[in-house]
């Protein structure tokens, strides 16, 4: 819609405003939450460290993702563009290295690893909402656009290098992981549940395999499976283990969890 930088020169785009809005509304996120989750306050400011790095090393490792999923497509390694999947896979595995690594060091007492849990589950709706306004700024920039369209619900935008009204699957996506991070707040707050992990991997998963079949940007590389795009494989494993998680979370974890919880403190 507006893919131009705001000043000129700068660098800095609405897309960028809105990647940087999301990162700074996710860390208040976990602040607002901390609290709730009895989250120690000395974990919590490691977890922001750790954040940090995450969110740099996560951004290359968008880029390397998308890169390898050119390389399926056309033979050859291109970094070209970042995909959502590849900083949210790669976050996570710079983020658990970091936290249970360097935090064996730092937590002697070993609290990182017991309120584990708890940070996972305020860590769900940060991430969602961070993902939500880097959507809008999808939007902006005319990246992840829909199939051309004449509905009403189309919307003009700069997208693969022209301008047409299309789907605006990067505002419907936002739309949605507003939703649902207002729906994990909610079960975080009014029904003290604390597997928001599983309910997020699901819920993502089933809503991005579906919104592909109206996403347009032939760029996105192979998968290498035939009829399905990259994006939808991954939604497919993110389904799998938020069910295994959900497996594991009810039959070995809920019971310490819930005796924490109605103890009003997690056990440390």
């Amino acid at each position: 819609m507006y893919p131009y930088e705001l000043i000129a020169g700068s660098g800095i785009d609405l897309y960028v405003v809105f990647i940087i809005i999301g990162v700074v509304a996710a860390f208040v996120t976990l602040r607002l939450l901390s609290g709730k989750v009895y989250l120690p306050d000395k974990v919590f400011n490691f977890t922001l460290l750790t954040s940090v790095i995450t969110v740099v090393l996560g951004w290359l490792s968008a880029m390397l993702f998308q890169g390898f999923y050119n390389f399926l497509a056309e033979g050859q390694f291109v970094i070209r563009g970042q995909t959502f999947y590849g900083g949210l896979i790669g976050g996570a595995a710079v983020f658990i290295a970091f936290y249970f690594g360097v935090g064996h060091f730092v937590f002697k007492d070993k609290s990182n690893v017991k309120c584990f849990n708890e940070l996972m589950t305020i860590a769900m709706p940060a991430i969602v909402i961070a993902h939500a306004f880097g959507r809008l700024g999808c939007l902006m920039d005319g990246c992840c656009y829909g199939a051309v369209t004449d509905k009403w619900y189309g919307i003009t935008m700069y997208s693969g290098d022209v301008w047409a009204k299309r789907v605006p699957t990067q505002l419907f996506e936002s739309l949605f992981l507003f939703a649902l991070a207002a729906v994990l707040v909610t079960l975080i707050l009014r029904f003290k549940f604390r597997n928001t992990a599983s309910v997020y991997l699901i819920s993502y998963g089933v809503w991005r395999f579906f919104i592909e079949f109206v996403r347009a940007d032939s760029e996105r590389g192979s998968s290498g499976i035939p009829g399905l795009y990259p994006s939808q494989v991954t939604a497919i494993v993110l389904v799998l283990v938020g069910i295994a998680w959900a497996l594991i979370y009810k039959f070995i974890f809920k019971k310490r969890f819930e005796s924490a919880i109605q103890n009003e403190k997690v056990d440390l």
